[in-house]
């Protein structure tokens, strides 16, 4: 007779791996994917090694789940601001300033999702939510074009470039720079509030300009 799991059993199963899943979050808004090591996941959720590959085979498919929950997340967030009841060009302006300004917040778990080195696995999801960044600014510029708010133009391709113009222009200042001189080592300081109120006015102009709003 096969081995039936109880519902109890099952809770428990999914318990440990939202647990564990929260606790590789944690660690990868700290450090990045490379702090989330397994035998470091295990000892934050309270559990043996052995029970991290009962529930992902590696690291890299433990990562790339990471990736897909924080991902979603911050993909839901942008298409819930494009959703707005206002014209095309204040929408897109809105989703722009959310993925920004997000991105900002949590600079380390930002850097890791859009450029940090990952295992090829977690290269394909980063690939695919790029795609679906794509088709939200796609849906909004063809909505400006529609309304005559920007030029004639291919929404898919401006689409595609506004989502590298977005994780190029934050790269560098996401990016956990470390400065050595005089003999020493530290971290340099991060974006001021008005520093970043710059850098965020600067996207946005970018982003319309691009797309040729008529303002």
């Amino acid at each position: 007779m096969a081995y039936r799991q109880t519902e109890h059993t099952q809770s428990k199963k999914a318990g440990t791996r939202a647990r564990i899943l929260k606790e590789a979050r944690l660690l990868v808004t700290e450090g990045g994917f490379s702090a989330a090591a397994v035998a470091m996941v295990a000892k934050k959720s309270g559990i043996a090694t052995g029970t991290i590959y009962r529930h992902f085979p590696s690291k890299a498919e433990l990562v790339a789940e990471v990736f897909r929950h924080a991902t979603e997340h911050e993909l839901n967030a942008v298409t819930q601001a494009s959703q707005i009841k206002a014209p095309a060009k204040d929408r897109l302006q809105k989703a722009i300033e959310t993925f920004a300004i997000r991105a900002l917040q949590a600079p380390r778990l930002a850097y890791a999702l859009i450029a940090e080195p990952v295992d090829p696995i977690v290269e394909r999801e980063r690939l695919s939510y790029r795609f679906a960044y794509a088709e939200a600014f796609e849906d909004l510029i063809n909505d400006g074009i529609q309304a005559e708010e920007f030029v004639p133009q291919n929404a898919g391709t401006s689409a595609a470039a506004l989502v590298g113009l977005l994780t190029e222009a934050l790269v560098g200042p996401l990016a956990p720079h470390t400065d050595t001189f005089e003999g020493q080592v530290g971290e340099r300081e991060s974006l001021s509030s008005q520093n970043k109120s710059a850098l965020l006015a600067d996207i946005t102009q970018l982003a319309l300009r691009a797309v040729g709003s008529k303002d």
